[in-house]
């Protein structure tokens, strides 16, 4: 059977071929087409965005922490400084597995659950793109052991820091206080711009009063990394602004010497120039090391700081509350002559005890026998309570009340730094707004003698007594003297403000009881007589001995038989030289028994150091008093 040959029809193939170029051909323009539009967005449209995704990857901003201010004493020894350590920082955008890297960082450096804690509360607040300190102040083999396997971790860095030191240690550390890292609390009250790259922030004293003043400034700096964070260079630098130096009025001598008189005892000391309100001395007992907060406290030694029946974290000189005892008296006696409920003739005999009008009991005074027939002078001398009870009965509790506040008792003196507490100066008012209750007479014979309710903390007491040397004149007590610009080097002085002026009518007045207050030291009679031998200069003062716990009418204060915790506290107030007074010092003894014997000594060697060794040695505290 023959076979059917289909002949080729080229006409049709022709077409069906062109059809096919041509339909090709518009499938490429069109796609050509999409791909022309694409690259006029992306290069033309989108050129803006896409140039800075691509710096983003290519350019880092990193954050140059500023230098934390320096604090130097008044004579320019050096309180608080900066040393370079090294630290494990984290940028968490640049890590992938935040978890895992952290478990497995642990096989080269140490980090303690704090460390952790920390790190991840930072972390959660600050931007991602931030370097977070995990591990602070890494010692030389951790940083060698890490930085061979640094490659093995994105975004993991080791970086040198500044870190705040304390080379004189727990000296003058509650006036110092001291900085620590940045928690969440702190987070919420700082600039996070100007904090960024920032670890540490005051948390006490005048670090934490003055941070604005030592933080500085944040630096910016822009630099090249490679796919893996890594820095090839630097790009552009604006450099920080280092934090204000603090020039302190505190005499570290001084301080130093007040510290070691104190010995075991707990208490506190204030030495004030009340002619322009610098605090020389500024003393809290016992004391702890600030460095062991810097980098975080372990528990262990933390929990034996706060555990401690001594409580050296407690800032007595500020926040300690005490019953002021027979120190307030020179005050009441001034106020018994300026409203004429006394005068300097007039005297009141003491024969061992008190009692109200058509009352039964006694309030006794400190001599069991009774000091005779007492003058204002005399009282002040020898310390009458007899007299005093009679005083503050006659002139009665308003009356009281509104003179003390005058010379800052009850309210804060404005010191510039954190922790001040008010006192109590009790009143009518207060008693009836507090405890709705009214006010008794024998309330008024309490305060009278500084028991009671009234409490003062030591630097009211130092700042009052400052005041009662200059007649009334009292500046705002501060321990700041200077702030250095850290970029310049130009000083700037804090004003000296004057709070309140002299207030009684007459300069008999005064007088009477400056006479008083001498005699404590330099009368045969005095009180604080025993502190007057081999003395070159005057000192005007008063002893003062407070209850910590009430006695029964009928029994007696044996110290020999009272706990140490029940102990009556001791006081010592005073301004020298008399004649021209350039210090004013007040001393509180926490049981410390009476203030004659334990007070007293700790002033005089505090007034020797100001008055007497500071002249010998040449170094010349200078007392900055203004005319």
């Amino acid at each position: 059977m023959p076979r059917r040959v289909h002949l080729k029809n080229e006409y049709l193939e022709t077409r069906l071929v062109r059809r096919r170029i041509i339909l090709s051909a518009i499938f490429i323009f069109v796609l050509l087409g999409v791909l022309l539009g694409r690259l006029y967005v992306l290069q033309i449209l989108d050129y803006n965005h896409f140039t800075t995704l691509s710096d983003k990857n290519r350019i880092r901003i990193k954050a140059l922490p500023p230098g934390r201010g320096l604090i130097y004493d008044r004579n320019g020894v050096i309180m608080a400084n900066n040393l370079p350590a090294y630290r494990l920082e984290i940028i968490k955008e640049q890590v992938e597995d935040l978890d895992q890297t952290l478990i497995d960082l642990k096989q080269y450096v140490y980090y303690s659950d704090l460390d952790l804690r920390l790190y991840l509360q930072a972390a959660n607040r600050r931007r991602s793109f931030e370097s977070i300190p995990l591990r602070l102040n890494l010692n030389d083999e951790e940083v060698a052991r890490l930085a061979v396997n640094l490659y093995k971790f994105d975004g993991v860095e080791i970086n040198a820091r500044l870190t705040r030191n304390y080379p004189q240690g727990d000296h003058a550390v509650h006036a110092l206080g001291y900085v620590g890292r940045i928690d969440v609390k702190d987070l919420e009250n700082v600039n996070d711009n100007n904090y960024a790259g920032t670890s540490h922030i005051g948390k006490l004293g005048l670090e934490k009063f003055y941070e604005p003043q030592l933080h500085g400034t944040v630096g910016v700096q822009q630099v090249e990394v490679n796919s893996r964070g890594r820095t090839l260079r630097v790009l552009s630098e604006t450099p920080p602004i280092p934090g204000d130096n603090l020039h302190l009025t505190i005499d570290s001598k001084l301080q130093k010497v007040a510290e070691q008189a104190f010995g075991n005892l707990t208490g506190s000391v204030v030495a004030i120039n009340p002619r322009n309100g610098e605090v020389l001395a500024l003393v809290s007992m016992p004391k702890f090391d600030p460095n062991l907060f810097v980098n975080g406290i372990s528990y262990k030694n933390y929990d034996k700081l706060r555990n401690s029946n001594q409580q050296p974290m407690f800032n007595r000189a500020l926040s300690g509350q005490y019953p002021p005892g027979s120190t307030t008296k020179p005050f009441f006696g001034l106020a018994g002559l300026e409203t004429q409920t006394v005068n300097s003739q007039t005297k009141i005999f003491c024969r061992g005890f008190y009692r109200l009008p058509k009352k039964e009991h006694k309030y006794r005074d400190w001599k069991k026998q009774g000091h005779g027939h007492m003058n204002l002078k005399g009282a002040i001398t020898q310390s009458c309570d007899v007299y005093f009870y009679s005083l503050s009965y006659r002139m009665g509790i308003d009356k009281m009340s509104a003179f003390l506040e005058k010379f800052g008792f009850g309210k804060k003196t404005g010191i510039d730094s954190t922790g001040e507490v008010t006192g109590l100066l009790p009143s009518r008012e207060w008693k009836r707004k507090t405890l709705n209750q009214p006010w008794f007479p024998g309330e008024t014979l309490n305060t009278g003698i500084g028991q009671g309710t009234f409490l003062v903390t030591p630097l009211q007491l130092a700042n009052s007594t400052g005041a009662l040397s200059l007649n009334g004149l009292r500046y705002r007590p501060h321990l700041v003297k200077a702030l250095e610009n850290g970029y310049s080097g130009n000083k700037t002085d804090v004003p000296i403000e004057q709070v309140s002026e002299d207030g009684v009518s007459k300069k008999s007045n005064w007088q009477q009881v400056h006479k008083g207050m001498l005699n404590v030291v330099h009368g045969l009679r005095g009180t604080a007589s025993g502190i007057n031998r081999g003395l070159t200069y005057t000192i005007a003062g008063k002893t003062g001995t407070a209850q910590v716990y009430g006695i029964a009418q009928d029994d007696e204060y044996d110290e020999d038989t009272v706990i140490n915790r029940l102990r009556d506290h001791a006081l010592f107030m005073s301004y020298a030289p008399s004649e021209n007074p350039r210090i004013a010092v007040a001393v509180i003894v926490e049981n410390g028994g009476h203030g004659s014997s334990v007070a007293a000594p700790i002033a005089r060697k505090v007034l020797d150091a100001y008055l007497v060794n500071s002249e010998k040695s040449g170094s010349g505290s200078g007392d900055g008093s203004q005319p």
